[in-house]
């Protein structure tokens, strides 16, 4: 991540095209607003409200995906919707009884969650912290701070490897029932034998975290429930944020599951993870209770470079460290010092290298997107009454592309371009008929390209009026760098536009541009604009003077 710059000094508000350097303004504090006046298009955020809504109920056979749900989403320092919807209770067992009405409680805005594994970006922040102290080195082993850990042969792995879950260890034990007593249970943890060498592999490992959060205690002499008291809620004055809620606060708390082993019943104001519980509700992996409010601060803290409101938590190069991809190595995993990064499958749209996030079991996630200041966070109770009833991806996905969609990309030319569509599981084609004369012509256009790497756009060519098509390779000019394309192209770009050009044989021919996309995960899509084809000295195609020469299926004309 470059130096920081100026809040909103090289991006008009509301651009998805024109990514941001660096941090926002270390002055920047949340405030009430609206996507219309943080300059965001509100019907893709009405869309992604409307489905969190529906997913609250069956549809047909199919359960909910969850009691009810939390949206808030942020952007250049803005609170643009903020909004509750379903049960925080609503179950009375694990089969789905309903509780009678006036026993169920509605989701609020203000409702505590149980975060789950969201719960390890404190963690990571705490470690972080330990090291900004000196009390903690990231190259140093673990068992330098925790001498047991060194057991089955892990006395070289790494508080780094353990920050970006390359340490070998087993992705979980089951050490409620594995040991008596948390001490037996923090023992079971921490002498854990590895099921690779460190290094070599990408597991994401609830004992990574839980090993860490006990480094943290042992150098610093506090219990991690107290660390990040002083070290995160506290300053950032999240009030609603910490482990073993207050049980006045039960009514504002979100069930989730009903438990039949260990017989807990419905879980209700404790920890829903059993490791947790079993932890007395502090560990490193899961246990902190929070709401959205408090997580838009936290966002925005980590927008901000560390600090929010007068009150710094971490300096701007540890957050950089946190946000920066420490596992080029694994592909599809990449992971910064805490945070999971680029990850489309619960990002979509907003997914880059430089968004930054984490999900959590109970039905968690917060989104935090660098190049456009923005954040999505959305909280759910998608483990109530049972875990079994489904995951809330769609969700997820639903709201980071409502955010996404509502941030704008700008045409290059005139007040329109040609865009794809986002849809899983579909083909847009649009076409074009050109008459190129027998010395061949010159095709060139701009392309905003930013998709999922298997969801490809083909540039196509037809001789025999759409009965076969050919590709057509074309070459991309990306700020001066040239690719030469074998004809299909997707992935990110860093949300720039591309130029494009291609050499077309002679021939009455159609032009296709074809865009596919698979069964799951899209990013912010496609737009092609400023069509151009130029053969024997003539202009035989220009699209933004002729946009009826075009037959679109699935594309759309779109301002931005």
């Amino acid at each position: 991540m470059s130096a920081p710059a100026v809040a909103g000094g090289n991006n008009p508000r509301g651009r998805f095209d024109r990514p941001q350097d660096g941090y926002a303004a270390k002055s920047t504090t949340l405030r009430p607003s609206t996507p219309v006046k943080a300059g965001l298009d509100p019907a893709p955020i009405d869309a992604a409200l409307q489905a969190v809504d529906n997913w609250t109920r069956p549809n047909g056979t199919a359960k909910p995906l969850y009691a009810g749900a939390v949206t808030l989403l942020g952007h250049d320092g803005k609170v643009v919707t903020r909004t509750a919807t379903g049960k925080a209770l609503k179950y009375a067992d694990g089969n789905g009884t309903e509780l009678p009405a006036d026993q169920q409680l509605a989701m609020r805005p203000d409702t505590i969650f149980d975060l789950a594994s969201v719960s390890k970006l404190f963690t990571s922040i705490v470690v972080m912290q330990q090291v900004e102290a000196g009390r903690i080195e990231l190259d140093a082993p673990i068992a330098t701070y925790v001498p047991e850990f060194a057991a089955n042969g892990k006395e070289t792995i790494t508080i780094r490897q353990a920050l970006t879950h390359t340490t070998g260890l087993p992705a979980w034990l089951p050490l409620w029932s594995g040991a008596p007593d948390p001490a037996a249970r923090m023992q079971m943890a921490l002498t854990a034998k590895p099921t690779s060498a460190p290094g070599v592999k990408y597991l994401y490992s609830d004992l990574n975290l839980i090993s860490l959060g006990e480094a943290a205690a042992r150098v610093s002499g506090k219990p991690l429930d107290q660390l990040v008291a002083d070290g995160i809620s506290k300053p950032l004055r999240m009030r609603d944020t910490g482990y073993n809620p207050d049980p006045a606060k039960k009514p504002r708390i979100a069930a989730t599951e009903f438990q039949a082993s260990p017989p807990r019943g419905m879980v209700w104001g404790s920890v829903h993870d059993e490791n947790a519980w079993s932890l007395n509700g502090v560990a490193g992996h899961a246990g902190v209770f929070s709401t959205a409010d408090d997580l838009a601060v936290l966002a925005q803290a980590f927008l901000n470079g560390g600090t929010y409101d007068g009150r710094r938590i971490l300096r701007e190069d540890s957050v950089t460290a946190m946000v920066t991809n420490f596992t080029p190595g694994f592909p599809g995993n990449d992971h910064g010092l805490g945070f999971e990064l680029n990850q489309r499958w619960y990002m979509a749209g907003l997914a880059s290298p430089r968004t930054a996030g984490h999900t959590g079991y109970t039905g968690t996630s917060l989104v935090i997107d660098f190049d456009s200041r923005s954040f999505a966070i959305l909280l759910t109770n998608r483990v109530h009454p049972s875990r079994s009833w489904g995951s809330n991806n769609p969700a997820r996905r639903a709201v980071a592309q409502g955010l996404a969609l509502a941030l704008e990309v700008n045409p290059r030319h005139g007040r329109d371009a040609w865009f794809s569509g986002t849809a899983d599981a579909s083909t847009s084609t649009l076409d074009a008929h050109v008459a190129v004369p027998a010395e061949g012509a010159k095709l060139s256009f701009d392309l905003f390209v930013d998709t999922e790497e298997t969801d490809l756009l083909h540039l196509e060519s037809s001789l025999d009026g759409g009965t076969t098509w050919a590709k057509v390779p074309f070459t991309v000019r990306d700020r001066g760098v040239l690719t030469e394309v074998d004809g299909a192209i997707g992935g990110t770009f860093d949300r720039h536009w591309l130029q494009a050009s291609a050499e077309l044989t002679p021939g009455e021919q159609t032009l296709r541009w074809r865009y596919t996309t698979d069964a799951l995960y899209t990013g912010r899509g496609v737009y092609v604009d400023g069509v151009k084809v130029v053969g024997g000295g003539k202009m035989l195609l220009n699209g933004e003077r002729d946009p009826q020469a075009f037959s679109a299926t699935g594309w759309r004309l779109s301002r931005r």
